[in-house]
């Protein structure tokens, strides 16, 4: 009975296979969708009556439509045999006895008789595995990270390790389709009716990577935050996506290999916040601080606090208030290169008769004559 009931399904397998397909993307499909299977369109409003056909079987001359942003893999017996990167129309061809069709070329002989012998053997199904599948060439949405207590790293700007809880997303892109279905995707998702999700919780691939990411999180602060083009501000991390994204690419990349093992990248990131711990939020006050007293900011910022002094002292203490405030201005004046501007003082009026002294010292040393003694003490009596 097992066998009859097997000659009848390897006929009509065959028969149904004969059917060349139309293959496209499924439908209802996520958006943040990276690997899917094609499937044949038998019907398409009412019209077509190829619904029979197997699973695992593309029919020479089938065609097979890829979308823009997407490529497609070509499996022949669980081993890639094709890849398209390019949109458009692709014709189905092989040299399998499964795919030969009497509509494609192939004689009756061999597309019926041949085929029927061969499935038979297996039970009436198809001794072979044909799989075309799709991959996304876009970058993929909607992978979050976050962190449940502080991470921590050395920060140049600060000049002393931080920590912060922090939480955000980042794009994913497929760079080397072929290297990522060979090393990383599992067989599971290689079969029809199966969708690569990176966001799919229930993904252990996928998990994995959202682990590694958490993992590299602390090493592309570090980074960032040391890199001088970025101006060592870890102020400038949330609104620069693509500089920190790159930073938790190359930390994901020299810890895990992304891209030279797997084929993937971090294209884009978005921090969404930022939570420093105490240490943090008080060092990072006290460099503000700093910061607003550099420069001609600060000498503003000084002349102004010692202007404001003068006037306080002036209203409460008088001339002894004054002094202080002179005094402290001189100290000032050395700290961090701000200067007071002070007025430069009269020079001291000479006394007339320490003047005659000396020039009656010179008139008895010989020095000068008689008249011009006379005419030194003329002058300095203002006659």
């Amino acid at each position: 009975m097992g066998l009859i009931q097997a000659a009848v399904g390897a006929i009509g397998g065959t028969l149904a296979d004969q059917w060349k397909d139309f293959h496209t993307v499924p439908d209802h499909l996520p958006p943040t969708a990276a690997l899917f299977s094609a499937v044949p369109r038998g019907s398409n409003a009412g019209r077509g009556s190829n619904v029979r056909g197997s699973e695992n079987i593309i029919t020479n001359g089938s065609k097979i439509i890829v979308p823009e942003g997407y490529g497609l893999l070509l499996f022949q017996d669980g081993k890639i045999t094709g890849f398209a990167s390019e949109a458009g129309a692709y014709e189905w061809r092989s040299d399998d006895l499964n795919s030969q069709s009497i509509f494609a070329g192939g004689g009756v002989m061999e597309a019926l008789v041949r085929q029927s012998w061969e499935r038979f053997k297996f039970g009436g199904q198809p001794g072979s595995q044909q799989i075309a599948i799709f991959v996304s060439l876009k970058e993929l949405p909607d992978n979050r990270f976050g962190t449940q207590s502080e991470i921590y790293w050395d920060d140049r700007y600060l000049n002393a390790q931080v920590g912060a809880v922090t939480r955000g997303s980042y794009t994913i892109k497929i760079v080397d389709p072929i290297r990522f279905v060979k090393n990383f995707v599992p067989a599971t998702y290689l079969q029809p009716g199966q969708v690569f999700d990176f966001t799919d919780m229930d993904n252990a691939a996928a998990s994995q990577l959202f682990n590694e990411v958490v993992g590299s999180l602390a090493p592309a602060f570090s980074r960032y935050t040391n890199d001088p083009e970025k101006g060592n501000r870890i102020t400038r991390i949330q609104q620069d996506s693509v500089g920190f994204a790159r930073s938790l690419s190359e930390a994901v990349e020299e810890a895990y290999q992304w891209q030279s093992d797997r084929g993937l990248v971090i294209a884009k990131s978005t921090i969404v916040s930022i939570e420093y711990d105490e240490n943090t939020r008080e060092l990072l006050k006290t460099v503000q601080r700093a910061d607003a007293l550099m420069g001609a900011r600060g000498n503003s910022n000084l002349q102004a606090s010692v202007a404001q002094g003068m006037q306080s002292a002036g209203e409460t203490g008088g001339a002894a208030g004054m002094m202080g405030i002179g005094m402290a201005s001189g100290m000032m004046g050395g700290i961090g290169g701000l200067q007071q501007p002070v007025a430069p003082a009269a020079p001291a009026a000479e006394d007339p008769i320490a003047k005659l002294k000396k020039a009656k010292e010179m008139l008895d040393l010989g020095l000068i004559t008689q008249g011009d003694y006379d005419a030194l003490k003329a002058k300095a009596l203002g006659l």
